[in-house]
């Protein structure tokens, strides 16, 4: 899945324009960077094409992943990207469940693994993950 897919794909599900899922889109990689270890992080990334990766890349010594619930998580990414609450959770769900679609899906479990309960409740069900080695 290139950016512009994965774009879209976020645009589509939460009911937004595709400027706004772009932005959505950096916003919820960014804090998902903050919220999961560095190597996880880097490992999502890679499996991302594009620009989209290095969102999710830490800058060496940034510290550990921070331990912060589903609604620090949106209420940050409604801060970075400057939209409603309403909006950013969209953005959180549309997001995270298209990561799910654009990894392996072992890959989506490590992560997944590493983020409370209560995230796996906002994810979609979907086809998760391509195989690996594609």
């Amino acid at each position: 899945m290139n950016d512009q897919e994965f774009i879209d794909a976020v645009a589509r599900r939460a009911g937004v324009s595709t400027d706004q899922a772009a932005i959505l889109t950096r916003a919820v990689l960014a804090n998902l960077a903050q919220r999961i270890s560095g190597g996880e992080a880097d490992d999502i990334a890679n499996q991302l094409s594009g620009e989209l990766g290095q969102h999710l890349r830490r800058p060496p010594g940034s510290g550990n992943a921070e331990a912060f619930t589903l609604g620090e998580f949106v209420r940050r990414v409604s801060e970075r990207s400057g939209v409603d609450q309403t909006t950013a959770a969209a953005g959180v769900q549309a997001v995270l469940t298209t990561i799910g679609e654009a990894v392996t899906g072992d890959e989506f479990k490590d992560m997944l693994s590493q983020l409370p309960k209560e995230f796996l409740e906002v994810i979609e069900p979907v086809t998760t993950g391509r195989r690996a080695g594609t």
